[in-house]
């Protein structure tokens, strides 16, 4: 679990979310900021696993998911896969198996630990319909249970115009890749 916040964090956080919610109008449509404060009001942890984003260089925000139509989800909106979240394999399994020069740690543990999970490739995708993201970097998403028995994982990117998505042993790791989470809150009633 992430560190609780403490009371002045977690005012100087709503005031972060509340700007990045009033920039990024069009990643939202259809939400209101009082709908993100209520979501966040009854979730009390939410703003625990926010602050873990924000303090590894995520810059969450809010954007809607086509995954999650009917809940309040923000997502890792950095402009590439934060800075705090590189130089990870894909998971415990493939740390644990490593021979010799192994990583800090796994992108699934970290995420665990903070309280969000690694986007998906739909949701990776659906992020870049907003804006250019990972255009100098590369972020795990969540591999498919049959990818993930062979020994690969999948991560993508953003090269020349398109979003690509490729594989790689799990046990890979690299100082520009990383990984993306999200965390998804029901709409309060």
């Amino acid at each position: 679990m992430p560190e609780s916040v403490f009371p002045a964090q977690r005012d100087t956080l709503l005031q972060t979310l509340m700007e990045r919610f009033e920039q990024t109008m069009p990643y939202h449509p259809h939400t209101d900021w009082q709908a993100v404060q209520n979501a966040l009001q009854a979730a009390p942890h939410a703003l625990d696993a926010l602050q873990a984003m924000e303090n590894t260089g995520g810059e969450p925000g809010v954007v809607e998911d086509p995954e999650h139509p009917s809940q309040i989800v923000f997502m890792d909106c950095s402009a590439e896969s934060p800075a705090g979240r590189r130089s990870l394999c894909y998971d415990q399994d493939a740390l644990l198996g490593r021979k010799s020069n192994p990583p800090k740690g796994s992108a699934v543990h970290m995420a665990a630990l903070m309280g969000i999970e690694l986007l998906t490739e739909a949701q990776y995708r659906a992020l870049q319909q907003l804006g250019d993201f990972d255009l100098k970097t590369s972020s795990w998403v969540l591999t498919p249970p049959e990818v993930r028995m062979l020994g690969g994982a999948l991560f993508c990117d953003r090269r020349y115009a398109r979003v690509f998505a490729y594989h790689n042993g799990a046990d890979a790791y690299y100082g520009s890749r990383g990984f993306r989470g999200c965390l998804a809150l029901p709409a309060a009633l």
